[in-house]
């Protein structure tokens, strides 16, 4: 029975264009990948084929006259990301990606035909989980503190996904060794059904309050 291996992950993050995932075009793409003591980083430039809003490059740094000098074309990108992952998958390595409904749901609707074919690991959704009445916002920057981990350039994409990795790592070996004695099923398990009650109970929340609680999203690793 395969169980999470923290020495043997491949830590994905995307920065786009929206925060949307469904309106969301790459415009950069970062996979590092973890085995044991090797570690080996690619961060892809894509031209996204639209303009780059203020918003969004404010966030990221990258503008469009940036991403169209320097970006590869937008598809070659998409490709070369998604075989990664599916290889990485293949030989048997957890993908590690914070807030995984939003990077995976990019992935589906760019491709419309992206699946999850193996194992999903979500430090952000753990920590809901783990640590749900813990006050305080939930950025990537405030859990990296909160579990001592350094980011060394949040929101430049190969920086968020070693922090995410260390997060993972921390999470499992120092502060919840019960996830290392779960499978691959049963963590996948874990986080969906938590995801699920956690939103639920969102969007409760909100229309208690009088507010709109349908678009919240239920479903994880990527949204319906």
């Amino acid at each position: 029975m395969a169980h999470f291996d923290a020495s043997r992950m491949l830590s994905f993050d995307l920065e786009t264009t929206s925060a949307d995932p469904m309106e969301a075009r790459i415009v950069t793409s970062a996979l590092v990948s973890i085995d044991g003591a090797q570690t080996d980083m690619l961060e892809m430039l894509a031209d996204p084929g639209i303009e780059i809003p203020e918003e969004a490059a404010r966030i990221h740094g990258i503008t469009t006259e940036k991403a169209r000098a320097e970006g590869q074309p937008h598809d070659e990108v998409l490709a070369e990301t998604v075989r990664r992952i599916k290889k990485a998958w293949e030989e048997g390595f957890a993908l590690v990606v914070y807030n995984a409904p939003f990077d995976l749901t990019v992935l589906r609707q760019l491709t419309g035909s992206f699946t999850v074919t193996g194992p999903v690991y979500d430090p952000y959704t753990v920590d809901n989980i783990k640590d749900r009445y813990r006050k305080g916002r939930r950025t990537l920057t405030d859990v990296s503190k909160h579990y001592g981990v350094t980011l060394d350039n949040a929101h430049e994409a190969t920086s968020d996904a070693i922090a995410a990795a260390r997060i993972a790592w921390k999470q499992v070996n120092k502060v919840y060794p019960d996830l290392k004695a779960m499978s691959t099923d049963e963590l996948m398990e874990f986080q969906a059904v938590g995801y699920y009650d956690n939103q639920e109970n969102r969007r409760k929340y909100f229309e208690s309050r009088g507010r709109d609680g349908s678009s919240v999203n239920t479903s994880w690793p990527m949204q319906d």
